[in-house]
């Protein structure tokens, strides 16, 4: 039965390409087939090939087998705004994302699906950013972004997936500002008032490389291959969306 897992994030920017990339390498170098997916994606490139985006492109250069780009990302656009705007003739449904996902299964053992943008990015006039790990039913691991704001950010976040009925199994810390002040303090708080286990924290870096960091991520593979194994077990009936 193949597995995945929905990476979401406190903000925009905060690293979920990164994380999701890592965790790619992390699963490929346990042995695993792992596919990225980028369901939505604003700021695409023209290219001869069509519109493409840089964070879809990492997710497909991060995976084993490498997926289709109509299937990793369904939805491009390219004006760098929310998609509910930049979707001038297109509006996001969720069926073609659904599909998509499907074939993605059908050829690997885990598909690591980022979100877009926050919890709530509307995605259309009718449908936001959750309504993807609610209609694919997918266990949700949150991005923190360590920055000032982190505690309040995260919190929300974490209150918002459960008031979904979406699982969240833990959270990875993702150092985005050098500057940050107390970074260890802000960590220890989180993994106190946060409802979930600490996967991972992963330090700041100019030009990060996923496979480098992948091995930090031990904590969170273990928690989605576990995932995966209670789902095939009939124990996530209650509490996924």
């Amino acid at each position: 039965m193949t597995g995945a897992v929905f990476i979401a994030g406190t903000d925009t920017g905060i690293g979920k390409t990164f994380v999701s990339c890592a965790l790619l390498r992390a699963l490929c170098a346990a042995g695993l087939r792992a596919t990225g997916m980028k369901p939505v994606a604003s700021g695409c490139a023209m290219t001869p090939d069509g519109l493409r985006n840089d964070d879809a492109l990492a997710l497909i250069a991060a995976s084993d087998p490498k997926p289709e780009y109509a299937d990793c990302n369904p939805f491009a656009f390219a004006e760098p705004v929310s998609p509910h705007i930049a979707a001038a003739a297109t509006q996001v449904t969720m069926a073609p994302i659904a599909a998509a996902f499907s074939r993605l299964a059908a050829h690997a053992d885990f598909v690591v699906v980022e979100g877009v943008g926050g919890w709530l990015a509307p995605l259309s006039d009718s449908l936001l950013a959750d309504a993807i790990p609610q209609s694919l039913r997918l266990p949700v691991v949150l991005v923190v972004g360590l920055k000032l704001g982190c505690l309040n950010h995260a919190q929300l976040t974490a209150r918002a997936i459960g008031d979904d009925g979406c699982e969240l199994v833990g959270w990875i810390g993702n150092r985005v500002d050098p500057g940050m002040a107390r970074p260890e303090e802000n960590v220890a708080t989180l993994r106190r008032l946060l409802p979930v286990p600490c996967l991972g924290t992963l330090p700041f870096a100019e030009a990060p490389d996923p496979s480098a960091l992948a091995p930090r991520l031990r904590a969170a593979i273990e928690a989605i291959v576990s995932a995966r194994q209670a789902e095939s077990h009939g124990l996530f009936v209650k509490g996924l969306c």
